[in-house]
């Protein structure tokens, strides 16, 4: 079988891989320029999926294109890091009760969060806590929230990868998560709304409280 339509061929799907966990990772620093060869001998691969794979990252907001300089690492200035957030805050708590609501099946986001505690470091456990935020609005019943949801899933990771490496508060995040989870699981929609409303809300708080003041 060919790859449904849209799809990235594998090749490219790996590239993009290696450098998305490079730079969660803090490997790639941001404002780091990302250069085509550079890349591209380093992972063993041609041009060509490096240059597929960075322009799906610009296209996520992780990598700034400038048609003179190339790809570069997002430099995430706090400003835009509390847009994001603001943005989560008023729309995930809402998409996460209607898709308790309407599901039943947390298996996927059990296994998430499975991942998560496994996670061998920051990167890692960014993107599975990515999987579990996204399994908890994905069936919310209203495709264009659910896209907006997922255009700032890899920058929200970004954010808490960055925060975590001057603030570690994961251990507090999975336990949160967990509730989130236990919740969903009893069908509490409600309750689930406002457990997610919270866990944005105490982000927020210890990563911007001095920008409120």
């Amino acid at each position: 079988m060919g790859s449904p339509p849209g799809a990235l061929p594998s090749r490219t799907e790996a590239v993009l891989a290696a450098i998305k966990h490079a730079i969660l990772a803090g490997e790639l620093k941001p404002g780091q320029p990302l250069v085509e060869t550079e890349l591209a001998a380093h992972l063993g691969v041609s041009k060509t999926p490096v240059r597929e794979a960075l322009k799906t990252l610009a296209g996520t907001g992780l990598v700034t294109m400038s048609p003179y300089k190339g790809g570069a690492v997002r430099e995430m200035d706090r400003a835009h890091a509390r847009c994001i957030y603001d943005m989560r805050l008023l729309l995930e708590p809402v998409a996460a009760g209607r898709t308790v609501a309407a599901s039943g099946d947390w298996s996927a986001a059990r296994r998430a969060l499975e991942a998560a505690d496994r996670s061998a470091d920051a990167a890692e456990r960014s993107l599975a806590n990515r999987v579990f935020h996204r399994e908890m609005y994905l069936g919310c019943g209203n495709p264009l929230l659910v896209r907006t949801l997922d255009d700032l899933r890899d920058q929200t990771a970004l954010v808490s990868a960055a925060a975590w490496a001057q603030r570690p508060s994961w251990e507090r995040e999975a336990a949160e998560h967990r509730a989130i989870l236990a919740a969903a699981e009893r069908g509490k929609a409600e309750e689930v709304r406002n457990l997610m409303r919270s866990h944005i809300s105490s982000f927020v708080a210890r990563n911007f409280a001095e920008d409120a003041a």
